[in-house]
């Protein structure tokens, strides 16, 4: 088996953090089947619990913003990639639900077999604070063979969105803060939900929503916007998304272009929205406008047909709105990851993993593919036979999966277990004092 962390330290000026949080595991294309699976990899002692059994500072409270790779750990990326297999390469591009609220044989099946590079967690998955926080913990311990850390999400956002155990104050939802106006409180929501995000071991938060609510009949988004507005909505959103950037967690801003207009769920069937490009650029567009110049890490698109712009396929898989548009347009060049796959949306009209193809083909970098482990599977082997059948080359999986372990570096994301929360470790003061505020 190659040797990489001895390969690593060789590299002139190598940065301890890449080789940590990097770890090349026991998956390379050269190892040895029988050789010992090395341990996960881990970034910093910071996210372990201190000699007292206590949580550290460091948990809930980064030290320092999150900085993006230098070029010579970009470099070392690409080391890390070739020494990748198409297979493993293939599971970073997939993000997974999972059932159940401890970890059982499918789910490390799934990590081990299908190399996945991240799971979410719904209502369902989660217990008491001991129970959510050891199935996170055990779900890392089960990726202790693949090449990164593994992308811990969850849908907080506030309000009727919100997951985690009630342990927590209760957030509010959007609307109720975008009414203030106050970017401030906002930028403070969003290091309140980080704080939760690290307490709970994750640290990848499909929030904030940059929807404007400018459709009064809208099924799904509603109070989840910050306004009726694009300026509202811009104010409000990009100060969250810095907040839960500067705590340490990976914000998804969510649905490009757009979901405001809509007057059916996407949970439930493929919402159809008559607008043109230059009208999503007077509106819909702003605020994702805004968050991509404020480098947003992540991009969530949307699953909405937009038949003027392509009636030919909804957002989460057109070559228009995502290549064109989003990567060329807009210029953003961050990490795109579809809404869920397995909504009405596309599973009522197209097949899941040809739709898969499909928007791997337009430039989406993640699939999430939030329920159904023998969807996910049909997934993963859909994108794996399109590389080795030519439909899709492996520099364009290499294009996404150099973008994903850029991210996880950049948020030297790691597999190590977090201590179970006490109640004086919960920020539930600091979220009375900010909701006094409101």
């Amino acid at each position: 088996m190659k040797n990489c962390v001895i390969r690593y330290l060789a590299v002139v000026g190598m940065s301890l953090i890449l080789l940590l949080a990097l770890g090349c595991g026991n998956g390379g294309k050269d190892s040895d089947s029988s050789s010992t699976p090395a341990p996960t990899p881990t970034v910093s002692e910071s996210s372990s619990p201190s000699s007292s059994g206590e949580p550290t500072d460091s948990v809930a409270s980064p030290s320092s913003p999150p900085v993006s790779p230098s070029p010579a750990e970009e470099d070392e990326i690409s080391a890390v990639i070739d020494e990748m297999t198409l297979e493993q390469k293939i599971g970073q591009m997939i993000l997974a639900g999972i059932d159940g609220t401890s970890i059982d044989s499918s789910m490390k099946k799934m990590i081990a077999e299908q190399h996945v590079g991240g799971i979410i967690l719904y209502k369902n998955n989660f217990s008491d604070l001991s129970g959510s926080v050891g199935l996170v913990n055990d779900l890392k311990q089960a990726n202790h063979g693949n090449p990164a850390p593994l992308f811990m999400s969850v849908d907080q956002e506030g309000g009727k969105v919100s997951r985690l155990p009630k342990d927590f104050v209760a957030m509010p939802d959007a609307a109720k803060v975008g009414l203030t106006g106050n970017a401030e409180l906002a930028e403070e929501m969003g290091s309140l939900l980080s704080r939760e995000m690290n307490l709970m071991g994750f640290n990848v938060d499909f929030a904030p929503v940059l929807d404007v609510n400018s459709n009064p009949n809208n099924p799904v988004i509603g109070t989840r916007s910050f306004g009726k507005d694009a300026n509202t909505v811009t104010k409000m959103g990009i100060a969250v998304m810095n907040g839960l950037r500067d705590g340490g967690t990976v914000a998804v801003v969510k649905h490009f272009p757009g979901h405001g207009d809509t007057s059916v769920d996407s949970h439930l069937d493929l919402p159809v929205v008559n607008k043109t490009t230059e009208q999503l650029k007077k509106m819909e567009w702003v605020p994702f406008q805004a968050a991509i110049d404020e480098k947003a890490d992540a991009v969530m698109v949307a699953h909405i047909l937009f038949p003027k712009i392509d009636p030919d396929a909804p957002a989460s898989f057109s070559k228009v709105i995502i290549g064109e548009q989003l990567r060329d347009t807009l210029g953003y060049d961050g990490v795109v990851i579809t809404d869920d796959m397995t909504m009405g949306a596309i599973a009522e009209h197209y097949g899941i993993e040809d739709a898969a193809v499909l928007s791997v083909e337009a430039g989406t970098d993640i699939i999430l593919v939030a329920h159904g482990y023998d969807v996910e599977k049909k997934v993963y082997d859909k994108l794996l036979d399109s590389v080795k059948n030519g439909r899709i080359t492996e520099t364009r999986i290499d294009e996404s999966v150099r973008r994903i372990l850029s991210l996880k570096l950049k948020y030297k994301l790691s597999d190590s277990p977090v201590p179970v929360p006490t109640e004086k470790d919960l920020p539930n003061d600091a979220i009375r004092q900010w909701l006094a505020k409101l």
